[in-house]
């Protein structure tokens, strides 16, 4: 996905000649001063592809981090079983304790819940796309079982992670379905 957005950033500031520069989690920084006017053409154009320009540190930072979470979750691997904390810090060059505190002032959510989240978007993901059995994606997503899973899994969604696959096994069989 982030890969994806960057593709993106890059085209449409390409077309309007903007110098920049793209770090690895999508952050653009401009190499010249920008227009108030240019970034709202900036801005619209961006939003049609649901990408927007953010100026506030706080929102900035807060983005750095979920980015951060988000690309671990979706690494091919197996999801480290380092701590997500000293992860973060080590990451964003920050106390863990500074990161918690402002994620949550800003999100109104821990980071543990918008981790969960993410891990819970990877398993449906993977349940989905690969034919891995619930045992291979707890250990790919680092779960201690499949029960720790499962538990999260419903509680996030309203259904088990079994019921999850027989709805869409229910779905690809369905004549004039697109899977």
């Amino acid at each position: 996905m982030v890969t994806v957005c960057k593709i993106v950033i890059q085209e449409q500031l390409d077309k309007l000649g903007i110098p920049y520069e793209l770090n690895t989690l999508g952050e653009v920084e401009f190499q010249d001063p920008i227009s108030i006017a240019r970034r709202e053409e900036i801005n619209v154009m961006l939003g049609k592809y649901g990408i927007e320009l953010l100026d506030d540190q706080k929102i900035i930072f807060v983005q750095r981090i979920k980015d951060t979470i988000i690309e671990l979750i979706n690494l091919d691997e197996k999801v480290s079983s380092a701590k997500f904390s000293d992860y973060l810090a080590q990451r964003l060059n920050y106390s863990y304790g500074h990161i918690s505190k402002l994620f949550s002032d800003v999100t109104y959510t821990s980071i543990e819940n918008f981790i969960i989240l993410q891990k819970i978007e990877r398993a449906k993901l993977l349940i989905l796309n690969q034919s891995l059995t619930l045992t291979e994606v707890a250990w790919k997503l680092n779960y201690s079982s499949v029960q720790h899973l499962s538990n999260q899994f419903k509680k996030t969604t309203g259904i088990t992670p079994t019921a999850f696959q027989r709805i869409i096994k229910m779905r690809r069989l369905q004549p004039g379905q697109n899977s």
